[in-house]
């Protein structure tokens, strides 16, 4: 893979979650690329101590073996630098991305979006469907729906060790997943100066205003005319699957897989069939 990889990791550490940095308007996103083909941009989740590499790493494997893959932070997320006084909006992200692509050198591009990122390949689609060949969505938020307990608690974190166990274990469907190593990478994220600063002014209480702040509006969703695919975990505590049953039935050259004895991470606990079915998916005629 390191033939085909564009987006190395900065010579000066060794921290995985660090690739290049680009300058996109008021922010300066840290992204990694990888590979070569057709561009797919990955849209990363929004909990506590996320980056584009914790969200995606298992994915950036296989996909980069077919497509050059593009992972950036957004805005209060990783590594990507952001003003003190960035105001977090939905606008305000679907403006770095744009920003993003055009500073990659990049006319269009597949989305692939997780959660939050769902919403956000959703408002690129809808204010520039021209950048946006296929879609995926996965376990997307982007339509109403009633704030879960589960997503309430991971808007609502605060760090300590205990609470990042608490909230992976809400993600997990296979709680082996959650073992003491990846609890204490994301609890250290998390703790890095200014980001639960900037974490705490995202999503503050009462939440369900955020979960009606990120959905669109159905004719918006309906106008989307690109082949989406949608692919959600079952037993999801976090974003509940009826959201991508509502999204099959508004996006008209929609599918949807749902994985069984699966959670929030359908890319981690279903990592192999995930790469298969959206590599497949984004090379189909």
């Amino acid at each position: 893979m390191a033939s085909r990889q564009r987006g190395e990791v900065t010579a000066m550490t060794n921290n995985p979650e660090i690739g290049r940095m680009i300058a996109t308007g008021a922010t300066e996103t840290n992204y990694h690329d990888l590979g070569n083909g057709a561009p797919v941009l990955l849209l990363h989740g929004s909990g506590p101590g996320v980056s584009a590499w914790a969200n995606w790493r298992l994915p950036l494997q296989a996909l980069s073996t077919q497509f050059r893959c593009l992972a950036p932070d957004l805005a209060g997320f990783g590594y990507t630098t952001t003003p003190d006084d960035f105001v977090f909006t939905r606008q305000a992200w679907l403006d770095q991305i744009i920003a993003f692509l055009d500073a990659a050198g990049v006319e269009k591009a597949h989305v692939i979006g997780n959660s939050f990122g769902g919403s956000m390949a959703l408002a690129l689609a809808i204010a520039r469907p021209e950048r946006v060949h296929r879609l995926v969505l996965m376990g997307s938020v982007g339509v109403p729906f009633e704030l879960t307990a589960g997503l309430d608690a991971v808007w609502g974190y605060t760090p300590s060790f205990e609470n990042m166990q608490s909230i992976m274990r809400i993600f997990a469907y296979n709680q082996a997943l959650v073992g003491d190593d990846l609890v204490h990478m994301r609890y250290e994220a998390s703790m890095r100066p200014g980001v639960q600063e900037a974490y705490a002014r995202m999503f503050p209480a009462p939440r369900q205003r955020w979960v009606d702040a990120m959905s669109h509006s159905e004719p918006d969703i309906r106008g989307i005319k690109h082949k989406t695919l949608l692919v959600h975990g079952r037993d999801d505590k976090v974003i509940p699957p009826s959201t991508s049953m509502t999204m099959l039935n508004w996006i008209e050259n929609s599918q949807l897989h749902i994985f069984g004895r699966c959670g929030h991470w359908t890319q981690i606990e279903h990592a192999a069939e995930f790469g298969r079915l959206v590599g497949n998916f984004l090379v189909a005629e």
